[in-house]
Formats: C-alpha cells, structure tokens, sequence
C-alpha cells in the first residue's frame, strides 16, 4: 500500500466522525427532538389558504346569487381540455358534463369509466358539492383519476356552477 492512499483514507474517515459528532452536538443543542413545540409552526404566507388565521370563505350560496354563466363559460375553457358540455356529446378524458347538475355523483355520463372513488362517492352533484369538487378534486374523492388541482377563486367556481347548471 502506498502512503498516499493511508493519509487519505484516514483522513476521510476522521472528517466522517467529526461530522457524525457535529450532527449529534447541534441536534442536542438546537433540539430538535424537543417536546414543547410551538402551536403554530412557521409563518403565514400570503396568498395561501388554510391554517387557523386563514378567513372564512364565503358561502357558495351568497356567491351564487351574482354568478355569472357567461363568465362561467369563459372558466370552462380550463375545462374544455378534457371535458365536453354538449348534449349528447361524446366523453373526452373526462365525462361529457351536459346535464351534470342533479345527476348522480361518478355516474351521469354513460359509458365513462369513473375511478372507483369518485363511483362510491354517492350523492348528486348540487352547488354545495360541485363548489367542493372544483375547489379540489383529490380532497372531495381522494384517489380519483382526475388530476385538475382545483379552481382557487370562489367566484370563478360560483360562476362556472352557474352556467354547467343552465346547460
């Protein structure tokens, strides 16, 4: 063996125990195992929803009374990717949405093979429950195929409800 190779395998193997003693020291002195933790960890950014200071959203009702079909027509651009409105019309990747209002929930458009928790799901697609699938798909039927992320804006979901319920 050369000298060489020792000097620098046991230099290597110095700095792994120094950084093993040095992540053991600082995890006893920052405590990060400690068992106080404060009630709210972080701070809130903005823009984002949630948490315990997060406000009260509006209710869908109230958003529904100034909805907007019109511009509900223009939210369902987002839509018209994998969704169709047409009467009659034939299912893109996700099932045509005429008459989806009142229908049954994973069950309205025939021949469309729902994900098995958007089948069991149960219910009919009223505002209450449209307002909670648009607003996030994986929280209203966790395991759905459906990989939109949701409308954020309550008057953007109020206005799209309105025009799929006139169509």
């Amino acid at each position: 063996m050369d000298n060489r190779f020792n000097t620098i395998a046991g230099w290597t193997l110095f700095s792994g125990i120094i950084a093993l003693g040095l992540s053991s020291l600082s995890g006893h002195f920052f405590r990060a195992d400690k068992e106080n933790r404060p009630e709210t960890m972080g701070y809130a950014i903005a823009g984002v929803g949630g948490g315990a200071g997060a406000a009260a959203e509006t209710p869908i009702e109230a958003l529904l009374a100034t909805a907007d079909a019109a511009k509900g027509e223009e939210v369902f651009n987002k839509c018209a990717a994998c969704h169709t409105i047409n009467g009659g019309g034939a299912n893109g990747i996700g099932p045509n949405l005429a008459k989806v209002f009142g229908a049954d929930v994973g069950k309205h458009a025939a021949g469309f093979a729902y994900s098995p928790a958007l089948a069991g799901k149960g219910g009919k697609w009223d505002e209450k429950t449209l307002d909670a699938w648009l607003t996030s798909p994986r929280d209203f039927a966790n395991g759905t195929k459906m990989t939109f992320a949701g409308i954020e804006n309550p008057q953007d979901r109020a206005d799209l409800i309105a025009y799929l319920k006139a169509n």
